[in-house]
């Protein structure tokens, strides 16, 4: 590569690597004159990069957005990363599928042979869950509006479809709060909602939106693929701080039925219960994601684990295949019980006349 072209290289890298660069430390970092750094920018300018020029007694250059898109710079492990994501991408259900792999098409053409290779070895393939209904797709419009209102902290307002009514005895942890005063077949239309946005967050292939309720007066989660946004947004507000002290936690708070969470690595399950396994921790550990596990001996642990129901609890210790003692609560021996009576019925041959 001919050394100018390799400089600009360089100095590209450089000005993509942090904001603002004093011109002579750039001229320090190529081993070249600050002259020469001029000219370079020049260049960089001639072939679309917006570099502005910062006054003041030491001067210096910042990389702009622009109003074009000019060609990027990538080091190998970047252009191996964007090209993995974009795989990716192409199942986020966030109806940029499409676009996504005519990008990949492009960042795979116009990458060198060496990385090609790379590229081509390692293809993602993004499958879902087998499920009853197709996963909902959103606008990727509406998912560039709540994050630009996110963004600049300015109230949102939107329309909230209704959704269809669960199973009788059920419902939808991203649904509690969110369907009061939306009215029955035949009511007026709700008025729009009004809240604080602040984070978009994907949780199962769908997309979701973490705002304080004004009207409220508290937390919801919002469904993406159900809200429309509405025009102007409101005025700016400060951010509140956030139950659970992350997003993270406050979502798995919410999706499993509460509404904060311990910390612990099972607050916020509405049934916990405390065993005894005789079973080296470290391999209870291997198939435990939300729990606790406390070695006891060299085959022996405690666990500590939160489900949905009782039930649910027994059936999720029950398949480690070792002996267990319940250390409680009362309700976790009632449910070991109940299902060890079920399994035994279950077990015992039917009497046929």
């Amino acid at each position: 590569m001919p050394k100018t072209s390799a400089r600009l290289l360089s100095l590209l890298s450089l000005l993509q690597a942090r904001r603002d660069w004093p011109g002579a430390l750039l001229a320090e970092r190529l081993d070249v004159s600050p002259r020469t750094v001029r000219r370079d920018v020049d260049r960089l300018r001639e072939l679309g990069y917006p570099v502005a020029a910062m006054k003041g007694p030491d001067g210096g250059y910042r990389l702009d957005a622009g109003t074009e898109l000019p060609p990027l710079l990538f080091d190998d492990e970047q252009a191996v990363a964007l090209a993995v994501a974009l795989q990716i991408a192409t199942a986020s259900g966030a109806g940029i599928e499409e676009a996504a792999a005519r990008a990949l098409n492009t960042v795979r053409q116009v990458l060198p042979a060496r990385l090609r290779h790379r590229v081509d070895t390692l293809r993602v393939t993004a499958v879902d869950r087998p499920e009853s209904r197709p996963g909902p797709q959103v606008d990727s419009g509406v998912l560039m509006a709540i994050g630009a209102a996110v963004h600049a902290r300015e109230v949102l307002r939107f329309d909230y479809s209704p959704v269809s009514a669960p199973a009788p005895g059920r419902v939808r942890p991203e649904e509690k709060g969110e369907a009061e005063g939306e009215g029955g077949r035949g009511a007026l239309p709700p008025p729009p909602r009004r809240v604080e946005p602040h984070h978009l967050v994907t949780w199962g292939r769908r997309w979701y939106l973490v705002a304080w309720d004004l009207e409220r007066g508290d937390w919801r989660t919002f469904r993406a693929d159900r809200i429309t946004p509405r025009t102007p947004t409101g005025p700016r507000f400060t951010p509140r701080e956030l139950p659970g002290g992350s997003v993270a936690d406050f979502i798995t708070a919410r999706f499993r039925g509460t509404t904060t969470a311990t910390g612990d690595g099972v607050g916020g399950w509405p049934c916990r219960g405390e065993v005894i396994l005789s079973l080296p921790a470290a391999e209870v550990l291997r198939h435990t994601r939300d729990g606790i596990v406390e070695e006891l001996g060299p085959d022996r642990c405690r666990l500590v684990l939160g489900s949905w129901s009782w039930p649910g609890l027994v059936a999720a210790i029950g398949r480690f295949d070792a002996d267990i003692e319940v250390i409680g609560p009362p309700e976790l021996s009632s449910a070991f019980a109940q299902l060890a009576a079920r399994y035994a019925a279950a077990a015992t041959p039917p009497r046929h006349p």
